[in-house]
């Protein structure tokens, strides 16, 4: 006996009675029970008969109705508005979780652009991705709606996803709609309604934008810039610097000499500014090794600089073929040299045993290149890329773990609208 005030009178098709649960029949004069009900066990967080605006069009929230899917046995519930406006007729909103859409029923059909185990669909130029496809069924319901309502209808839905667009099918009865719903701040909502502040999202959501989506391509900006700052560095290095080879000789290390295998090379002359000096070592070697210690000495003051460095190779053919490994040459280098007449001091050891000599050449060269600066600022500049596609792709995973396809093929049982 409860009276019922009807907000889209000629418009409405079904209305729930808030006191009885009631589904009666909005288009019968003396609105018809359609199914009788129990008491509404449902709260809408935007309470019926509230007005707001979107896009500069006046709402009035006039149903609510709460949907669920049951996966692997659990009950996942999401709640939908209806909208009206007398002269724009209906629009509806959809709440999962803090997650929210704007959601608009569309007057044609998508077009299916693929098939086979993510279907695709086009629709004003995005594809959309298959996400689920589910049964839902009607299990609470409050107020006035432009369908035929009734308390445990059952559609078949297949959702689509282009974020932050979500293209929904349903099916029942032989006849299929879609709707499009576009992923809205829990904010915009409240401000749109004049409600508190509503809860916020929990997890991430079927088309929810990622909010790291464009931290790789601002990252790319930012390493093409450095890429490119770096190349420059490095043309000019390589153009300005002298490279000049001021000594170089060839050697024979004699093992049977032992200590007296060390020996000075002849004085060389060092000019210009204080830069480096590379130390060049060439061996013929055939599965052997040999063992430099060489002294860059100034031959006025007697400073010493020490550098080490072992040149080895070996080959040979086994069962999966032909190999090798090391190295027949090398290059130290020694740091910021003032000008100087210069000489060295070397002192070859080591090597297998049964091998008597290694012929062996040195050359000294001033002002180098520095090529490895270039190869470790690459590195760098090139770390901060590799990890801002870590987020983006962390929070795509957590999205279609929540799909029929997920990422890796391990199925999940949380729905997603």
């Amino acid at each position: 006996g409860a009276s019922i005030e009807m907000h889209a009178q000629g418009w409405a098709v079904s209305v729930v009675c808030a006191a009885c649960g009631a589904q009666l029949d909005a288009a019968d004069p003396n609105l018809k029970v359609l199914q009788y009900g129990e008491r509404v066990r449902l709260t809408p967080r935007i309470p019926l008969g509230t007005r707001g605006t979107w896009k500069g069009v006046p709402w009035e929230v006039i149903g609510c109705q709460s949907v669920a899917i049951t996966v692997e046995g659990v009950d996942y519930t999401w709640f939908e508005y209806v909208c009206f406006n007398p002269y724009r007729g209906f629009l509806y909103l959809s709440e999962y979780e803090g997650h929210w859409n704007i959601i608009e029923k569309l007057r044609r059909r998508p077009v299916v652009s693929s098939t086979g185990n993510q279907p695709t669909i086009l629709f004003d130029g995005r594809t959309y991705k298959h996400f689920q496809t589910a049964i839902a069924r009607t299990t609470a319901a409050l107020g006035e709606f432009p369908w035929e309502l009734r308390v445990g209808d059952t559609v078949a839905t297949n959702d689509f996803v282009s974020p932050p667009f979500i293209l929904s099918a349903e099916a029942s009865s032989g006849e299929q709609t879609f709707s499009l719903g576009t992923y809205t701040r829990p904010e915009l909502i409240a401000k749109a309604f004049g409600l508190p502040p509503l809860m916020q999202p929990i997890g991430v959501f079927a088309n929810q934008p990622n909010p790291h989506a464009d931290l790789p391509k601002r990252m790319g900006k930012r390493f093409m810039l450095a890429l490119l700052a770096l190349v420059v560095m490095f043309v000019a290095n390589v153009s300005f610097s002298s490279n000049r080879t001021v000594f170089t000789n060839r050697y024979v290390f004699d093992r049977a000499r032992g200590d007296s295998a060390a020996f000075v090379t002849p004085a060389f002359e060092l000019d210009g500014r204080r830069s480096a000096v590379a130390v060049d070592l060439a061996a013929q070697l055939e599965n052997d090794w040999v063992f430099f210690t060489i002294s860059l000495i100034n031959e006025q003051t007697g400073e010493t600089r020490e550098v080490t460095r072992q040149l080895e190779f070996y080959s040979g053919v086994d069962s999966d073929g032909s190999w090798s490994e090391g190295s027949r040459s090398e290059t130290v280098r020694v740091s910021s040299v003032p000008a100087g007449r210069y000489f060295l001091r070397v002192e070859p050891e080591g090597g297998e045993v049964g091998r008597q000599s290694v012929d062996y050449s040195l050359a000294v060269r001033r002002d180098p290149p520095h090529y490895g600066f270039y190869m470790l600022a690459f590195l760098a500049v090139l770390m901060p890329l590799i990890f801002a596609v870590f987020p983006s792709a962390a929070f795509e995973n957590r999205r279609w773990a929540e799909s029929d396809h997920p990422i890796g093929g391990t199925s999940s049982s949380d729905e997603e609208e």
